[in-house]
């Protein structure tokens, strides 16, 4: 089967969304499919990668770091229709997504759409929410989604949402995959690790919590940061390693100042996704004050890693982070310091919760997740099988080029023109949003029409 996933975030970028399309991808090709991801360009990236189609793309400026992709020209659709797709699977809503949509609809290709993102968590990026309401939010997601063929939440806690939306679709309920051997903390010798820690400038012998991810404000890290004062003060030389990037981090320096935790607090930074498993051997506990997650993949790479997982209560981690097995979870700022001090102060307590964690996360394979979705793609392309009604679009004659923009009114490119049919591509300044197509009779009226 040839498969495109497309996406607006995908490596060096390190998030949810492109580790899951990264993980996806790897378990498909293993099942012995073609896969392509189609993302943005990123001026980081200097090498050729193999199956990954980068589209042109600039910054967004309403969030660092993120880009989107530009107008598409009916060369890339040329050049896209030659891998002969089977399926599109779109992990986005904007840009890329967009994009498979429009190719779904112009080559005739069946698609599956995964719903990563709670927008209704992020409208403050646009205006300062006063532009866009969650209300809205919610009624785009269910408009794309009723768009696509099948859709997959990663947790329970999508499913809800998409079905208080009114998504009517088919929706399967597929977490993601975690490969745990890529967070396995035998892959790193202590010596490695106690380097590392000297580099970023921690002693190897302070007790460490952890966060890794976007710094951003629905990750609420200023939560943790608020409450290490009264941390330190049950914890000696308690550190709060933060590993990543974003538009909250200049806010949450700034935090760190106002409470003199510059010597407690260490900023590492965005790494490479190849160093990501080394760099949560940092922590002895992960943690998090986030209530936006719809899947907690950092927290689950986290367990794979041998930590244990103090989070905020949300109703996607409830399967993941079992208190007093693998972490707690918390619903006030409050009761941060006894749980860490639970944890950090007990040695046969910490040994205990990070073995548990990494049991925990065995279950949640790659093979299975690949599994799953291989599965629904066959259905979605079974069930495209079934006869459909269309209506054609009536032209009464074979038209000119420049009939059609007199007609349409903005410009339209003949892309395919042949002795039975003739293919318009009606363009606008966002590329092209519709196809039509007239299949005609060889008349005299339509070599006449050829010629012009």
């Amino acid at each position: 089967m040839n498969i495109g996933l497309f996406t607006d975030t995908y490596f060096p970028q390190i998030n949810g969304v492109g580790t899951s399309v990264h993980t996806l991808a790897e378990g498909l090709r293993k099942r012995g499919h073609n896969v392509y991801i189609f993302t943005p360009s990123d001026p980081k990236i200097t090498e050729d990668e193999k199956d990954v189609i980068r589209m042109p793309s600039m910054p967004f400026f309403m969030v660092k770091g993120f880009r989107v992709g530009l107008l598409y020209t009916p060369r890339a659709l040329n050049k896209i229709a030659h891998l002969k797709l089977d399926i599109i699977h779109t992990q986005t809503e904007f840009s890329l997504g967009l994009f498979g949509r429009m190719l779904s609809k112009t080559l005739n290709i069946p698609t599956v759409h995964t719903y990563h993102t709670m927008y209704v968590d992020y409208v403050h990026y646009v205006a300062k929410g006063n532009l866009i309401t969650p209300n809205m939010a919610k009624e785009f997601s269910k408009s794309f989604c009723n768009k696509a063929g099948a859709v997959i939440a990663p947790t329970k806690k999508v499913y809800d949402s998409l079905t208080e939306y009114g998504v009517k679709k088919d929706i399967e309920i597929i977490p993601t995959g975690i490969n745990t051997e890529l967070f396995k903390r035998s892959n790193f010798s202590k010596e490695e690790i106690d380097k590392l820690k000297e580099e970023i400038g921690l002693n190897p012998k302070d007790p460490t919590i952890l966060y890794l991810g976007r710094l951003a404000q629905e990750k609420s890290i200023d939560v943790i940061i608020n409450a290490m004062p009264k941390l330190l003060e049950n914890i000696e030389n308690l550190k709060f390693v933060i590993v990543g990037d974003g538009p909250e981090r200049p806010e949450l320096e700034k935090l760190v100042e106002s409470l003199n935790l510059n010597d407690n607090v260490i900023f590492t930074g965005a790494k490479p996704w190849s160093e990501i498993g080394k760099y949560y051997q940092l922590g002895d506990l992960f943690i998090s004050a986030s209530t936006s997650e719809t899947q907690g993949l950092t927290f689950a790479e986290a367990m794979a890693g041998g930590l244990p997982v103090i989070a905020r209560r949300d109703e996607c981690l409830e399967n993941i982070v079992i208190p007093e097995k693998t972490g707690f979870l918390f619903d006030t700022p409050e009761e941060l310091p006894e749980m860490v001090a639970k944890i950090l102060n007990d040695k046969d307590t910490l040994k205990a919760y990070s073995e548990n964690a990494i049991e925990v996360m065995e279950e949640l394979s790659v093979e299975n997740f690949a599994l799953r979705v291989d599965e629904l793609y066959a259905s979605v392309i079974e069930a495209e099988k079934q006869p459909h009604t269309t209506v054609p679009l009536i032209i009464s004659k074979l038209p000119t080029k420049k009939a059609v923009r007199r007609i349409k009114k903005i410009p339209t490119k003949v892309i395919t023109k042949g002795k039975r049919a003739v293919t318009f591509f009606k363009m606008s300044r966002y590329g092209i949003v519709k196809v039509y197509k007239k299949e005609f009779k060889t008349t005299k009226s339509a070599k006449e029409g050829n010629e012009e």
